[in-house]
């Protein structure tokens, strides 16, 4: 082994383990392997510059935009309304539905986002079935990540196998070449967990009653209470009157900083007019009055403390329900794996200025977050409990960009199909009659239906920007360079002869067995994109070494990267049910581990027979 063979492997090792440990954004880690891969030669500038004119990465950019419109044009939200509609309250009946329709729409759509449109349905239709949470939303992620097995745009390891074939002059995969595979395995993960697997999921109350509903009015303290239960916010919740002498008198809430330099946020003012008790809006305008009524949230000691220290009166204890009224309402959201929220503060972010909306509590992992909130630095998967105007929970639940809105303590109107939703519709459905007859090649299509999406304005170029995951298309432009490195240092050669011959003259199978489990034990801590940018190589080459065609072998790696059930971390899906469902880790190696035997069973029968071993 050469000294560039051993550099190769060091990176690629290092590289693998920032992965994993989750310390280091995933595109940044992929730039410093590149960057280091140039700085020492393995690479040169035109080889590790090329990944990022690599057709892959613009059909996964564009194909995010055609998503983008898709979601904002309420496609997606009309299609969770259908859903919600036809799926009943018998719950195996539910779960089937639930896992049939989230696999269609995975289909075509991120499995990231399909499930964060649908969660908060799901725990609604939940509730109405009376079946807990956490019944429902890991099967929804399951069926998102078997859903992207359907068509060739499901999933970015569809996307890389079928360009790998493409680029070495092989016969690649066609639009619905993953259909039949992929069907197998939705049919069979719907029969597990329907069966077997309603069994094993836990029949657990999410830690922090995420998605908890009000009644159609608004009008009933229980949603309320149950809602905010897990925040600690009963017992922390005061009424206090600003007296005469209280220095607080004329200051502004940014002036008074009581959030930021005393820990305590207020989430309520109330006054006397005209011998009423009225509510007043919490804007920038507002200075504090004798007389005016403070609901604060703190601890009791701190309470006490404010009393002292700005002439307060403390009032008869508030309540959950103190937390609505007319002008207010309180709601639970989600950070999504796209977030611009993620590793920034609430004053970074500016919370409540962007959104409308005051953060009361956040949850994370099922526990509140005992440090001061203006300090604390967000991270995907936070729950965050809200309070302000409906308006103002209503939009960001048309949103979807950076937070889902997963429970409210009031009703919000569903989101309608925009007029240019059906526009939307039939862009996309141009572009998979495109690509299925192969009228033009794969990334002309997507390109013509992202660019069409903004000329018919089903979003604007800043929106069409925003909704590409900008993390994703740079790993991956960074890490197909990463497997010319192994090729050029022969580090792919290294391993095809290890593994032929450690697996000597036995066939095939052994081949495709090792590497499913090889794509499918990385896929777990580590991007399955990445996974499969990294291992599809060397299945192509093992495929030459013992004689056989490489499309089966390639399948093999397409179908274990999207086997991505058994850690939370798996999947940016999995991560994103984590604490609505009340899920511990346990949880998902229970249920992954068996639908990876089953996936791998299915695989090992099917694949020779709709793709012959023997060209």
């Amino acid at each position: 082994m050469t000294g560039q063979t051993w550099l190769v492997f060091a990176v690629l090792a290092v590289t693998v383990g920032l992965f994993a440990s989750d310390r280091l954004r995933l595109d940044l880690v992929a730039m410093m392997a590149l960057l280091v891969l140039l700085l020492s030669k393995v690479l040169t500038v035109s080889e590790a510059l090329a990944g990022f004119s690599d057709p892959l990465v613009l059909v996964i950019a564009g194909l995010f935009v055609v998503g983008g419109a898709l979601f904002r044009t309420g496609v997606a939200d009309r299609i969770g309304q259908l859903l919600s509609r036809i799926a009943g309250t018998q719950p195996l009946r539910l779960l089937v539905t639930i896992m049939v329709c989230v696999a269609l729409l995975s289909a075509f759509l991120s499995s990231t986002g399909t499930v964060a449109i649908l969660l908060p349905v799901v725990v609604r239709l939940a509730a109405d079935a009376k079946v807990s949470p956490s019944k429902l939303l890991m099967p929804l992620s399951i069926a998102s990540l078997l859903g992207g097995l359907l068509t060739l745009i499901g999933t970015p390891p569809n996307l890389v196998v079928a360009q790998l074939l493409s680029d070495r002059g092989q016969p690649s995969f066609g639009f619905f070449a993953f259909l039949p595979m992929g069907a197998v395995l939705v049919l069979v993960g719907v029969v597990f967990v329907a069966t077997v697997g309603w069994r094993m999921l836990p029949d657990r109350t999410a830690p922090a009653g995420v998605g908890a509903r009000g009644d159609a009015d608004g009008s009933d303290s229980a949603p309320v209470a149950e809602l905010v239960r897990a925040y600690d916010l009963p017992g922390n919740l005061w009424w206090m009157r600003v007296g005469a002498a209280s220095p607080l008198l004329g200051q502004t809430l940014v002036e008074s900083k009581l959030r930021t330099r005393h820990g305590t946020t207020i989430l309520g003012v109330r006054r006397r007019e005209d011998g009423a008790t009225v509510t007043v809006a919490l804007t920038g305008d507002y200075r504090y009055a004798a007389g005016d009524q403070l609901l604060l949230f703190a601890p009791s000691k701190r309470i006490h403390a404010l009393g002292d220290l700005f002439a307060l009166e403390q009032l008869p204890s508030a309540d959950a329900q103190s937390l609505v009224s007319d002008d207010a309402t309180v709601g639970e959201v989600l950070l999504t794996p796209r977030s611009r929220l993620i590793g920034r503060t609430l004053a970074e972010a500016r919370f409540h200025e962007v959104y409308g909306l005051t953060v009361i509590a956040v949850l994370r992992r099922g526990r509140p977050v005992a440090s001061a909130l203006p300090e604390t630095r967000l991270r995907f998967g936070d729950a965050l409990l809200v309070q302000g105007a409906p308006a103002s929970l209503a939009s960001l639940r048309r949103s979807h960009s950076d937070l889902v809105v997963v429970g409210e303590a009031s009703s919000i109107e569903p989101a309608r199909l925009r007029a240019r939703g059906v526009i939307a519709l039939v862009l996309m459905l141009a572009m998979l009659a495109l690509m299925t007859f192969k009228v033009v090649p794969t990334v002309t299509a997507v390109l013509l239906a992202a660019v069409a999406m903004v000329l018919f304005r089903c979003l604007d170029m800043e929106a069409a920007y925003r909704s590409i995951s900008w993390e994703s298309v740079v790993l991956i432009a960074a890490m197909l360079p990463m497997a010319t490195a192994l090729e050029r240092s022969g580090g792919i050669a290294l391993i095809v002869n290890g593994m032929v011959r450690a697996l000597g003259a036995r066939g095939a199978y052994p081949s495709m067995a090792a590497l499913f489990w090889l794509t499918a034990l990385f896929s777990q801590f580590v991007s399955n994109t990445a996974t499969t940018v990294l291992v599809a190589p060397i299945a192509l080459q093992i495929a030459t070494r013992i004689g056989v065609s490489a499309r089966p072998l390639m399948m093999v790696v397409a179908v274990a990267a999207s086997t991505s059930f058994a850690t939370p971390v798996a999947s940016p899906v999995n991560t994103l049910i984590l604490t609505p469902g009340g899920y511990r880790f346990a949880d998902y190696a229970k249920l992954g581990v068996l639908l990876q035997l089953l996936a791998f069973a299915a695989s090992m029968l099917l694949i020779p027979l709709l793709f012959p071993l023997r060209a």
